[in-house]
């Protein structure tokens, strides 16, 4: 399910609210990969842990390691996503680190048994055509 189109004004405020999909789908999965029509850079991971849903880019900050492959730890009540190149680590709610990096996380709500994510650019769960990719 692709979300709809955005303008550039909801794109000056960091995005509009994107559907991605049903949560009953949605959580039954860890984490899943979001493609977005902004390309690979901009592409989502929608993590759902102990019933909360998280999303964030979906490249590591330190060298685009794909972190919807790594593992999912709690370490002293933090959620943390860990890159399964060079295992950086990445506190689900915030993106820090415990280095310098800092992954972007998305504002993620529940509507109506929806899942959103707060995105510039539009969302998908299946890979946008080429010509669906905006430039």
């Amino acid at each position: 399910m692709a979300s709809g189109s955005g303008d550039d004004e909801a794109k000056a405020r960091g995005g509009s609210w994107r559907l991605v999909g049903p949560a009953a789908r949605l959580s039954a999965t860890r984490c899943r990969l979001v493609y977005c029509s902004l390309g690979r850079d901009a592409d989502v991971c929608l993590f759902h842990v102990r019933g909360e849903f998280f999303a964030m880019d979906a490249r590591c900050a330190h060298s685009g390691g794909p972190l919807c492959e790594g593992d999912i730890e709690e370490a002293d009540g933090v959620l943390q996503v860990f890159c399964p190149w060079h295992d950086y680590d990445f506190d689900l709610r915030t993106g820090k680190s415990g280095t310098s990096l800092q992954q972007q996380v998305y504002e993620v709500k529940l509507e109506d048994g929806n899942v959103f994510v707060k995105h510039a650019g539009r969302l998908s769960l299946e890979p946008l055509p080429a010509e669906q990719k905006e430039s």
